[in-house]
């Protein structure tokens, strides 16, 4: 059975996402936090950006959330709950298994593919959370480098 995606089930699996992002950023990384949710609510895996901490550019949340909840037979009916808009490279991950359900915390300081997956089945619950746009706009006003370079921008070339 799966549990029904409503937004005070939403807000209490994004509260795992938000205790990543914020180890995360205690440990001198990007702020953005994931859970993979099962279909029963369970929480499969968690995890948080690790790019600066493990010098991996592929360990986002999402991917960390991922791969912390180990192979599932199947991820029809998981949810990925993210603190920010996913990225292309995370949104394919979402798309490439098949993961049913996305919430993301906010996409006012970056907009990723969650229209593309919503475009292409997966069912999309953006909350718009005040602590997620906090922890991201104050990231950013401190380290735009570190952003530029996490979401694939070159500060010296853009416009």
């Amino acid at each position: 059975m799966t549990v029904p995606l409503d937004e005070t089930t939403a807000r209490s699996w994004l509260a795992v996402a938000v205790e990543e992002a914020r180890a995360g950023l205690a440990e001198g990384g990007i702020p953005i936090g994931g859970a993979l949710v099962g279909p029963d609510g369970t929480v499969l895996g968690r995890g948080h950006n690790r790019r600066v901490q493990d010098d991996d550019p592929s360990v986002h949340g999402e991917t960390d959330a991922f791969r912390n909840a180990g192979r599932q037979p199947t991820y029809r009916g998981t949810t990925m709950v993210t603190t920010l808009s996913p990225c292309w490279y995370c949104s394919g991950l979402v798309r490439q298994f098949g993961i049913s359900r996305l919430v993301v915390g906010e996409s006012r300081t970056f907009t990723g593919g969650h229209d593309w997956l919503r475009e292409h089945g997966v069912e999309v619950l953006v909350l718009d959370d005040p602590e997620c746009v906090q922890l991201m706009t104050d990231f950013i006003a401190a380290h735009p480098s570190l952003w530029n370079e996490d979401i694939g921008e070159d500060e010296e070339t853009d416009g």
